[in-house]
This record gives C-alpha cells, structure tokens and sequence, in this order.
C-alpha cells in the first residue's frame, strides 16, 4: 500500500469550519452515539468536510478531533489510512476513479488511464490547467461484471470503451456532469447480461407452466410437497397413531393390539412333534 501523507503546506488553509447546515448535521451525527463513544462519528465527519471542501484538509482534521475530543495524530491515522478520503485538492467538476484490478484490466482499464493521461494529467493526483479535473488508480469497486469501469465522485460508469470516457469527461469539463447516465454505458440492465437474457425465454417458462411440459396441461403425478417422501406403509410413518407422548394411553393400547396380532400370526407347531 502506498504512503499516504497531507498534502504540501502550500495549498494548506489556515482554518476550516463546518458551514451552517453540516454544523448542524455533525452535531446531530455525534449525538447518535453512546456517551463516552462520540469518537466513532470520525469517519462520518471526515466525510461530510470532504464533500463540503473537496478534500481533507490539515485544518480539517485538526477541527474534527477538537469536535470529537480525540488526539489529533488518531484522527490523522484515520484520514490517511482509508483511500476514500482525498489529502490533495482534486478537480472541482470531476475526480476520476479508474478501477486497475485485474477484471477491470483484462477489460481494458490501462487504455482508460491513457485517456486521463492525456486529457487531464499525465501523473495521477495532478489537476489539469482549469484545476477542473483530476484522477486515480483505485482498487476493486465492486463492478466486476461490468468492467472496465471509473467512479466519479459518488457515481459508477461501466462498460466503459475510451472513447466513451473521453465523451463522459468533455460533459464534465464543460459543467454539464449531472447530465450524464451513470451505470452502464452499453445495452445492459445493471448487471444483467448484455443484450438482455437467452434462456427462458419460451412458454414453458411461464407461471402456471407444469413439471412435465406435456400439451395437456396436466398436472405432475407426484405434488411437489410429496416428492421427496418415502412410500412406506409402516405403523411408524402413519400421522393418525397416537404416540406415548401425545396420548399414553391411546400409544399404550396402539402396542398392546399389535402385540397381539404378532402372537396370534405365530405358526402353530406341527402334530407328532414335542
């Protein structure tokens, strides 16, 4: 994993604070937890700054730990650790997200990064000239099925080709993002299969259709409720007997009549033999 540090002095704010309405959603945040447990509101928190400002900032963090009475170094380590969060300014229109695992690869993802490469910044966590735009190799983002694919703030575009990226990235470039389809950008239902389903596709696919598919319509000779029952008559199959702990004394008649008719089915012996 890389080395995850602030950015550089430079492009540091002196100060950060909460406008009003995130004020009053971070201490709305905080107050959902057990006293005592108010520091596991840091990710939450950390977030909501990073949407309001773009990225994590060292006022940022330093503010965060003042709100939550945590050391500044473990809200530090939180902010660095997790890759969602981002410690450099990026495009203020559109931070691009490519997927380089190795789905997303075999699919076609290096040619996705050419295109950020040559339409936004040659180095990853660069802004182009407009500081409108930036970009990043990411780990798996959970779209396989639709690879290769990139994430964009907080939307997915899949089944990506290059030249579909460079359309997507002009559309943000010129401020008309949210225009945009997200999801998949081919003939696909989410992740269905592309070109839509193959199979089950004729009348026996139908509800009300019959196991055995005849023309007739009739029904399976075995219900389906009984088709994994044994076909056995014995006494201990039979739902009407009375058991010893339902009916003592039904159960203690049921065997007394059965022992009997053992007895009386015994073979009588043979005349001239003792």
């Amino acid at each position: 994993m890389s080395v995850r540090r602030l950015a550089e002095e430079n492009v540091q704010p002196a100060s950060f604070a909460f406008n009003e309405q995130n004020a009053i959603w971070a201490e709305a945040t905080i107050r959902k937890y057990p006293e005592g447990r108010q520091q596991s509101a840091v990710i939450p928190l950390l977030m909501r700054a990073q949407e309001q400002d773009g990225w994590v900032t060292r006022a940022c963090i330093e503010s965060v730990a003042r709100m939550l009475d945590m050391p500044y170094i473990r809200v530090l380590e939180v902010a660095t650790f997790y890759t969602q969060f981002q410690l450099k300014p990026v495009g203020t229109r559109a931070h691009i997200q490519v997927c380089g695992t190795t789905p997303c690869m075999l699919r076609g993802s290096e040619e996705l990064m050419d295109v950020c490469k040559r339409k936004i910044h040659k180095d990853p966590f660069h802004l182009n000239e407009g500081g409108t735009l930036s970009w990043e190799e990411v780990e798996c983002q959970g779209a396989c099925v639709n690879a290769p694919m990139v994430i964009i703030f907080k939307d997915a575009y899949e089944d990506l080709t290059p030249e579909r990226l460079e359309q997507i990235i002009d559309e943000f470039e010129a401020g008309r993002g949210a225009e945009v389809k997200t999801g998949p950008q081919i003939d696909r239902w989410f992740s269905a299969p592309a070109g839509g389903p193959t199979t089950l596709l004729g009348d026996e696919a139908s509800v009300g259709g019959t196991a055995s598919g005849n023309a007739e319509g009739e029904g399976a000779s075995v219900p389906p409720s009984n088709a994994a029952r044994a076909k056995t008559a014995a006494d201990e199959t039979n739902p009407t007997l009375k058991t010893p702990a339902t009916a003592p004394a039904a159960a203690e008649a049921n065997a007394k009549a059965a022992a009997g008719t053992a007895e009386g089915e015994k073979p009588a012996p043979e005349s001239g033999k003792s």
